[in-house]
C-alpha cells in the first residue's frame, strides 16, 4: 500500500482548472520528485498533499485512509508531515526556537527537546549560530533552519517546495547534501517540487513531469529522460532534436522515417504510415570532418550554423536537410577546428532515437 495516493485530483482558482485529475502514488521512504516548468500546478499540489487546501474535487489517501473522512483524521494526517515552502519564513527569535518550536506546540518535553533540536542542528550545520537571530542569516541558512524546523517533529513525508530555487549555486549545493543526508539518516518519505532537472534527477528515485496542471510522465530519470512519453515531455526534458516524419516501411521493429528531405532509421513498434517524431539527445549525435565507417545507421553531410561553447561542453549546430543539435567536449571542437559554415558528417545510431506518435497523449 502507498504511503500517499491521490485519485482523480482536481483543483480551480477563479474558474480556471489548475490541477486535472492527477493520479499519483508514493510508496513509504520513497523520494518523488515533481518537475515542470513555472506555473504548471507543482505548489498547488504540494499544499494539496499537505492538506493545506481542500481540492475542487478527488481524494487524498494516506496509507489507505480518504483524509477528508473527517476533521479528526485531516489533524491526524497533518501531523504526520511536514512541509518547507520555496521562500520559508522565520520567526523573529533564535534560530534554536525557531526550529524547537513545532515540539513545544506539541507538548514534548524540555530535555526532549533540547537533544533533538542540537543533534538535527548540528545536522545541517548551523549549530554555531544556536543563539542568532533567525531573521540575519543568509538565504541558505534560512533555508536549512526551515529543513531542520520540519525534521525535528520526525515527519513520515517531508514536502519540499523548489528547496534551491533562491539560492547561489554554494547554497544550493549545501542544501542537496543536506537532502542527501536525511535520506541516509531517515527513513522519510520526500517529495519535493523543482524545474531544476537535474536535481530531480540526482535526488529522486522517481519523477514526475507537470505540464499545465496534468502529470504527463512519471518513472526513472532514465525512463523520462530516454523515453519521453509525447512532444511537451520530450521539449521539457531538454530532447532538442525532435524530428517530424512519417514512417514508410518497418520490418522487424527496424523502421524508415521519412522527413521530407532525408530518411532516418529507428527502432519502433510503429506500423508503416503512421506520424510519428524522433527524439535524438543532443549527446548522442557524432561529429567528424569526412564520411568514415560507423556502426551508426543514421549518416547525414551538414553545415554548421552556429558553434557556442559551454565551458567543458560545445553546442554545435548543424543544417542536415533538417535542425541538428550536437553535444560534444569542447576539446573535441577544438581538435575538429569546428566553426560555422564547416561541412561535417553527423552520425547517430538507430537504437538512440526515442519515437513519440506525433500528437500523442
Amino acid at each position: 500500500m502507498p504511503l500517499i495516493e491521490t485519485v482523480d485530483l482536481c483543483q480551480i482558482f477563479d474558474k480556471k482548472d489548475i490541477l486535472k485529475n492527477i493520479n499519483l502514488k508514493v510508496e513509504q521512504g520513497e523520494v518523488f520528485a515533481l518537475i515542470g516548468p513555472t506555473g504548471a500546478g507543482k505548489t498547488t499540489l504540494l499544499r494539496l498533499l499537505n492538506l493545506l487546501d481542500t481540492p475542487a474535487s478527488g481524494k487524498i489517501f494516506i496509507d489507505g485512509t480518504d483524509t477528508n473522512a473527517s476533521t479528526k483524521i485531516r489533524l491526524a494526517m497533518r501531523r504526520r508531515m511536514a512541509i518547507v515552502l520555496q521562500k520559508p519564513a522565520v520567526f523573529n527569535m533564535s534560530v534554536y526556537d525557531n526550529v524547537a518550536c513545532g515540539l513545544k506546540w506539541r507538548g514534548t518535553e524540555t530535555g526532549e527537546i533540547h537533544e533533538k533540536v542540537t543533534n538535527i542542528l548540528a545536522m545541517v550545520g548551523l549549530n554555531t549560530e544556536i543563539n542568532r537571530k533567525a531573521r540575519t542569516l543568509s538565504g541558505g541558512e534560512t533555508q536549512r533552519v526551515a529543513i531542520a524546523r520540519a525534521l525535528a517533529i520526525e515527519p513520515e513525508l517531508l514536502l519540499l517546495d523548489e528547496p534551491t530555487a533562491n539560492l547561489d549555486p554554494t547554497s544550493a549545493s549545501r542544501v542537496e547534501e543536506l537532502i542527501t543526508g536525511i535520506l541516509q539518516r531517515f527513513d522519510t518519505t520526500i517529495i519535493m517540487t523543482t524545474h531544476d532537472m537535474s536535481q530531480g534527477q540526482r535526488l529522486a528515485d522517481r519523477i514526475g513531469v507537470m505540464v499545465d496542471g496534468e502529470i504527463l510522465q512519471t518513472g526513472s530519470s532514465n525512463d523520462v529522460f530516454t523515453a519521453p512519453r509525447n512532444r511537451e515531455v520530450a521539449d521539457f526534458v531538454g530532447v532538442e532534436n525532435i524530428i517530424d516524419g512519417k514512417i514508410t516501411t518497418s520490418e522487424d521493429r527496424v523502421v524508415t522515417i521519412d522527413t521530407g528531405n532525408n530518411t532516418i532509421e529507428a527502432i519502433s513498434e510503429y506500423p508503416s504510415e503512421t506520424g510519428v517524431s524522433a527524439c535524438i539527445r543532443p549527446e548522442d549525435v557524432t561529429v567528424a570532418l569526412s564520411k568514415q565507417s560507423t556502426s551508426a545507421r543514421n549518416l547525414f553531410n551538414g553545415e554548421i550554423t552556429r558553434v557556442i561553447s559551454m565551458g567543458a561542453l560545445s553546442r554545435v549546430e548543424l543544417d542536415c536537410g533538417f535542425p541538428l543539435v550536437a553535444l560534444i567536449t569542447s576539446r573535441s571542437a577544438q581538435e575538429l577546428d569546428l566553426k560555422k559554415g564547416s561541412r561535417v558528417y553527423a552520425s547517430f545510431k538507430a537504437t538512440g532515437i526515442h519515437v513519440i506518435r506525433k500528437g500523442g497523449k
